[in-house]
């Protein structure tokens, strides 16, 4: 096979002969020029007595294969058609993709993607999953000597324009729960081989990867925009890289964690006498910090789920696409108020009076407590040409500066009831008690307002959604020093159709 060449794996399974009733075919994934090896799939049927049974695995081949993964020898697949053959074989690479995961032992049911029907689609989804698998079986399971070639041709497949279209399409038929399963388990696998590639001399967080390390999808639906976004923490752009620490728990606890966000964006098209209003409101902006790990390997090689970092900004900036001369004006709803400053003064006058053996004593004292709240989030709007700018920022409790752009001051760093630590569980903490934030449209309903001239009524137009998320790490329940901002980019395209 070339170099530059990329198997067909479904094409492959779906040109085996059809009366195949034993022995075993062979396709070559990749190979690794340095040492003559290759990673190959091999198909079996050790019987020709039974035909029904049969395996699927990945081998590393030199001299002699090696098995690096299997599936298990069934009867019950009832695998007598090739597409029945590639039904069994999807199926077992999606639980392959999942056993690899932090939830390996939860029993989950999950949709199958149809391959009875063949489309257009089948075939990327299907390749798509079995370079997954075999990104996962060679992180873990290959010859170190070979690992880092394996992993280097397998991430080339995996950046193409068409495998990403094939992982929204399979994401949108596992359906939202094994969506999450899949990532966590891919990520925690990115997560591993990152960590490993950085102790063995390379530097800098995300920088030995070899394919783009977060994922996300968009989907345009009735008066609805999504998007979905994943990445590990370890492969996010470090704000300040010269900042680091020694501590070994510390960096596993920051590390196995994944960025899962969600933005949600309702819109509405509205025709006037003159224009047309295109609206977009905030729906639901959600981000959270997931541990890639179980809490039994957290607590044991880190620090429990408390050290871990926090979203500290989040940027987006929505622009229509190739209708500029049909863009009239661009409207902003106004931005939050400053930080509230809410000042309370409880005044109290106590009196006692006692009688000692020899005289009679009145005392009175007086006492005043004054107290501030400050806004722990602020949303600002604001617009260039025809895009418009939505950013979400957090503030420093004590000294309202943006948490994202600063450090706090190290007398802050030792105080216990700084509002940074316990933030997870204190009564003003400004996430959720699983440390993430959720931006409602009751909060944020104003949105923004495109108004465009009559020509462009009943064309389609791609919005451009260009998205920063930013995540920092400030002491919890720990006592350290070490603090750290890091950083994900990412960029989708939505539709609307300019129609009532």
């Amino acid at each position: 096979m070339a170099s530059g060449c990329v198997p067909d794996i479904w094409q492959w399974i779906r040109s085996l002969p059809e009366q195949w009733k034993g022995g075993c075919y062979s396709l070559q994934i990749c190979s690794s020029p340095s040492s003559n090896q290759s990673l190959n799939l091999v198909i079996s049927r050790p019987s020709e007595t039974q035909p029904l049974d049969l395996s699927f695995s990945i081998c590393a081949e030199f001299h002699d294969p090696i098995s690096l993964w299997s599936s298990s020898y069934s009867s019950q697949r009832l695998a007598n058609t090739i597409t029945d053959l590639s039904s069994s074989f999807l199926h077992d690479i999606i639980s392959g993709v999942l056993w690899y995961g932090p939830y390996s032992n939860s029993r989950s049911l999950f949709r199958l993607p149809s391959v009875h029907q063949i489309t257009e689609d089948s075939g990327k989804i299907f390749n798509l999953a079995a370079f997954t698998l075999a990104l996962l079986v060679s992180i873990y399971e290959s010859p170190s000597n070979i690992r880092r070639e394996f992993i280097d041709k397998i991430g080339s497949h995996l950046v193409r324009s068409e495998a990403r279209y094939a992982a929204k399409r399979l994401m949108l038929t596992l359906g939202g729960n094994v969506e999450e399963l899949w990532m966590r388990s891919v990520n925690l696998g990115i997560t591993n081989w990152t960590m490993e590639s950085q102790s063995l001399g390379s530097s800098g967080a995300g920088s030995t990867s070899p394919f783009t390390a977060f994922f996300s999808y968009a989907v345009s639906a009735t008066r609805l925009w999504k998007v979905q976004v994943y990445c590990p923490v370890a492969a996010m752009a470090m704000e300040h890289p010269s900042h680091q620490t020694k501590d070994e728990k510390l960096l596993f606890s920051l590390n196995y964690q994944q960025l899962e966000g969600v933005i949600q964006f309702v819109y509405r098209v509205t025709f006037r006498k003159n224009w047309i209003d295109v609206a977009v409101n905030v729906d639901n902006i959600r981000c959270d910090l997931i541990q890639l790990v179980s809490d039994a390997l957290m607590a044991k090689q880190g620090y429990g789920s408390d050290e871990k970092h926090f979203p500290s900004r989040i940027s987006l900036q929505l622009t229509p696409m190739a209708v500029q001369p049909d863009v009239l004006s661009l409207s902003v709803s106004r931005s939050t108020d400053n930080p509230v400053h809410e000042v309370g003064v409880d005044a109290g006058l106590d009196a006692s009076l006692g009688v000692p053996a020899a005289s009679m004593g009145i005392g009175v004292s007086a006492h005043e407590t004054v107290t501030r709240a400050l806004r722990p989030w602020k949303f600002e709007n604001s617009v260039l040409g025809d895009t418009a700018s939505l950013s979400w920022f957090l503030h420093d409790g004590a000294g309202g500066r943006e948490v994202f752009s600063s450090e706090p001051r190290r007398l802050q760093l030792l105080r216990p009831r700084s509002w940074f630590r316990n933030r997870y569980t204190s009564p003003g903490r400004p996430f959720t008690r699983g440390g993430g934030v959720i931006f409602a449209g009751d909060e944020y309903g104003d949105g923004v307002c495109w108004r465009m001239c009559p020509a462009a009524a009943g064309k389609t137009v791609d919005w451009e959604m260009r998205a920063k998320v930013w995540v920092t790490y400030w002491p919890n329940k720990k006592r350290t020093m070490h603090t750290e901002t890091r950083r994900l980019e990412f960029r989708e395209l939505l539709q609307i159709t300019i129609a009532e």
